[in-house]
């Protein structure tokens, strides 16, 4: 029995001011990771953006300085600086140094707003070595400097001002984020990407004083042009059909398109937040669409076979559609706010989107029919999928195995305790089912590249070998019969070679796992091994290197520590990387460079030691934002529209290096 320990009043903490956001930072930017790190910009301009839907903004500018630390100025009211009546500091001070205080609880300052429980501010502020606030009204320049969310010195007036807004600078705390705190362009270019298209009335620019980008977004058409971004790659069926409408003082805007493909793209916002997990207005759209193009087809006699019944499914087959509602007192689920919980929302988009999309059809016939026409041969492929799933389960149960021979399944059942390695090629199998602890890692060789996902139907996808055995394996099964309870392994892991055809194989199985399975990946089941580029050999030590800057590192440090009479260094074939064992143009004595090929030129106990142990192995999650980068750069890079992919050949080309043709 443990010892009995006295636990008193005295043991209870009370955490004061922003303590508790330094204590417990996941709480409230979901973790000190590169989510975390972006977050902070998020609040900030989620704030401005606020400015904008009040209608007083019109301009936000970002601004990432070369030490790590980040600006943002907008041209809006300011924050105001006035004495709080019951704080008796400024209300600058409150907002950037008191949790859950600020102007979003009043719906006469703001009818609608992103930022719902007054912690943005503060909790950026909590998190940075330091920040300092500007803020330009009446005429003059306010300023207030923080170390670690406590402010240095009083609000003072530091000059006079021609015009108003408020510019918030600030570094992020290494202590918090130990990662790094270097801000990434392309992450905050998607979503400041999405803020335009979502606020056609404000210009956004984003600066990178590092790299010298620059970058400016402004959307006049709105969410008509966030839908022709989507399908860029896709030809459409039709033009995109804009509907906007307003009941009960919530705004509702749905623009939506048919394309050739199969997937749905549904993106959903309230008050400019992206609602990942749907909500009330998702549940309305999804409704209204269903019933208004099942009676249209049904009015005009559009269906001929009455074997056929059109779902809610086909209906979405190739869609893509864009959801912007305001909604003056959203409920959400959580801080994260994925998930709108307003009941009252679902009729509001509903009666809206029934309305108006009868009008359109009626208007537009040839448009509803090619729709119409559409969803009935996805309803078709849905029949011949189940059909195909039948004959792949008949056809296990007579083979009596449901396993696929390939197979090299561990011989712990326990699915929390157990991992599957999806790898690239036979005799990187071979290597991994050698170098593998049997007891709780399966692994599972793929042929080659799998088949092209994006551009086959689901019945198609069941008769590919690969795919099949992929499916087989995990054991959940496909479509409707998807059933996450039967999974057999609690990690699913794509090893695959650190180069263009690893790359590739990689991006066909996440496209994959994006577009069918997409279940797995938001219960966070897959992940990607990381195995190195380089080794790095002196005498008898070996290091192992995952990218270029670690293998110059390992250099220096080695050349650190070298003697004058080491042995001249021997290059074998292939080991020329960069100028192999050369660091800034001296060579290095003793040190042998080499670069793996690929998995297969790794023995089975170097995999195990690099890449498959977990005591010392490296493995990427993947998140459903990078299944999503990732089904859609393989779409722009093989799909069939041509222009998007010279774009990125021309935007990308300079960037090549060892170009194998």
């Amino acid at each position: 029995m443990a010892e009995h320990q006295e636990y008193s009043a005295e043991d209870i903490q009370i955490l004061k001011g922003l303590e508790a956001v330094r204590k417990r930072p996941a709480m409230y930017i979901g973790d000190v990771s590169s989510r975390g790190l972006h977050h902070l910009v998020y609040e900030i301009v989620d704030n401005s953006i606020d400015e904008v839907l009040a209608g007083y903004a019109s301009e936000i500018n970002i601004v990432l300085r070369m030490d790590g630390s980040v600006e943002v100025r907008d041209n809006g009211r300011g924050i105001p600086t006035g004495i709080h009546p019951g704080e008796g500091v400024s209300a600058l001070q409150v907002v950037m140094t008191v949790l859950h205080a600020g102007g979003k609880f009043d719906k006469n300052v703001y009818k609608v707003s992103g930022g719902l429980h007054g912690v943005g501010a503060s909790v950026v502020n909590a998190l940075s070595e330091w920040c300092e606030v500007e803020v330009h009204q009446d005429g003059k320049v306010f300023y207030q400097k923080y170390e670690r969310g406590e402010p240095v010195a009083d609000v003072k007036v530091t000059g006079k001002a021609k015009d108003t807004g408020t510019i918030t600078r600030w570094k992020p705390d290494q202590e918090i984020f130990k990662q790094s705190i270097q801000m990434r362009m392309d992450v905050l270019r998607e979503r400041m990407l999405e803020l335009s298209f979502l606020n056609p009335q404000v210009t956004i620019t984003l600066k990178d004083e590092r790299t010298k980008e620059d970058e400016t977004f402004h959307a006049k058409g709105g969410i008509k042009d966030f839908v022709k971004h989507v399908d860029r790659t896709k030809i459409s069926l039709h033009k995109p059909v804009y509907i906007s409408g307003e009941k009960d003082a919530t705004p509702v805007e749905i623009c939506f398109e048919y394309n050739d493909g199969f997937n749905e793209n549904l993106f959903s916002y309230v008050n400019n937040i992206n609602t990942v997990e749907g909500g009330s207005h998702v549940a309305g759209f999804k409704a209204a669409l269903t019933r208004t193009m099942n009676n249209y087809a049904q009015k005009n006699n559009l269906v001929k076979s009455d074997k056929i019944s059109l779902t809610g499914d086909d209906f979405r087959e190739g869609l893509t559609v864009i959801i912007s509602v305001k909604v003056p007192e959203p409920q959400f689920e959580g801080q994260t706010k994925t998930k709108l919980g307003n009941s009252e929302v679902k009729g509001i988009v509903e009666s809206i989107m029934n309305e108006q999309l009868s009008q359109f059809l009626e208007e537009n016939p040839p448009i509803g029919k090619r729709i119409v026409e559409k969803v009935v041969r996805a309803a078709e492929a849905r029949e011949a999928a189940r059909k195909a799933r039948d004959i792949v389960r008949r056809k296990n149960a007579l083979e009596n195995s449901a396993l696929p021979g390939k197979l090299a399944d561990c011989s712990i059942n326990d699915p929390e305790h157990c991992e599957i390695y999806l790898v690239e090629g036979d005799s990187a199998g071979g290597s991994a089912k050698q170098g593998r602890d049997r007891r709780f890692q399966a692994i599972l060789p793929l042929k080659g590249k799998i088949l092209n996902v994006q551009k086959a139907r689901l019945h198609k996808m069941l008769e590919n070998d690969e795919i099949r055995n992929i499916f087989t394996a995990l054991g959940v099964g496909l479509g409707e019969q998807q059933d996450l309870t039967k999974l057999r392994y609690g990690k699913i892991i794509l090893m695959a070679d650190a180069d263009v055809d690893g790359a590739h194989i990689r991006t066909l199985i996440l496209t994959l796992f994006y577009n069918h399975m997409k279940d797995l990946i938001e219960a966070g089941h897959i992940y990607i091994a990381q195995p190195p580029l380089y080794k790095v050999k002196k005498g008898k030590q070996e290091h192992y290197a995952y990218n270029d800057e670690e293998r110059d590192e390992i250099l220096k440090r080695l050349k650190s520590g070298k003697k004058e009479d080491d042995e001249v260094v021997e290059v074998g074939d292939g080991d020329m990387v960069d100028g192999a064992a050369v660091l800034d143009g001296q060579p290095l004595k003793g040190i042998v460079l080499s670069r793996f090929k690929g998995l297969g030129e790794m023995n089975p106990d170097q995999l195990w030691s690099t890449t498959m142990n977990p005591e010392t192995r490296t493995l990427l999650q993947v998140r459903i934002e990078d299944a999503y980068q990732a089904a859609n750069m393989f779409e722009t890079l093989m799909g069939d529209a041509v222009e998007p992919r010279r774009e990125f050949i021309e935007k990308n080309a300079t960037y090549v290096r060892n170009l194998d043709v």
